[in-house]
């Protein structure tokens, strides 16, 4: 690699993207169109038969694949699981973590939350599906992982919610229990979208979770 006076070089080449930053060069894999479209079969017929019933066969044969180049796009289900678990995860922290640090009241913070969460489930469904309903197959350490970061999450909608309490936002009412009741109604979203015959926005299901959730919690209803 020639030398230059820039902070950082970055090379794509062969499907690879390098990133050369401070002399450590890192590798970011782009996923190829063939590889994109392994993992949308698997993650629909994971969706349609569950994690543990979708057998490594399961996939060659939706694929017309022989088993064994399975294994070209995936090192094992269990990695792939991890993969797709962590990767959704890290977006939610990600896009709730700045609007805790912002200076907007409680209230907006919960609308921006929510909508965060709407986004990200209506671009991901498949993904979130994985997350909502087979987390329980992770394998430790990873699933004591998951579920420590899972719980963080839930602390910072807590702190929301009661920072809304404290300054006369929101209604006085058991913190836990209302972060649980938003979350249970935002976990459930991926199903709409991945049915066939539903029809309703993401602007829609925003409007009527935000009505939803502000009618159950605000001071001033």
């Amino acid at each position: 690699m020639n030398k230059c006076s820039c902070k950082y070089i970055v090379i794509v080449a062969n499907q690879q993207t390098f990133l050369s930053f401070a002399g450590i060069q890192f590798i970011y894999m782009k996923k190829s169109k063939k590889k994109e479209r392994f993992l949308a079969v698997v993650l629909k017929l994971i969706h349609k038969k569950g994690f543990k019933a979708t057998t490594m066969r399961d996939i060659a044969q939706e694929l017309n694949f022989e088993v064994a180049n399975v294994y070209n796009y995936i090192d094992s289900k269990q990695s792939l699981l991890e993969g797709y678990i962590f990767e959704t995860q890290d977006e939610f922290h990600a896009a709730l973590d700045p609007i805790l640090d912002s200076t907007f009241s409680p209230k907006e913070k919960l609308r921006l939350m929510v909508s965060s969460y709407i986004r990200i489930t209506t671009k991901r469904p498949y993904e979130q599906a994985l997350l909502v309903n087979e987390w329980r197959n992770l394998k430790e350490p990873r699933l004591q992982e998951f579920i420590t970061r899972r719980k963080d999450y839930e602390n910072k909608l807590m702190d929301i919610i009661n920072e809304g309490v404290e300054q006369g936002q929101f209604r006085k009412l058991d913190i836990e229990m209302t972060a649980q009741t938003i979350l249970a109604s935002l976990r459930w979203l991926h199903n709409k979208y991945l049915r066939s015959e539903s029809s309703i926005t993401p602007v829609e299901v925003e409007k009527q979770l935000m009505a939803f959730i502000f009618e159950g919690i605000s001071k001033d209803q």
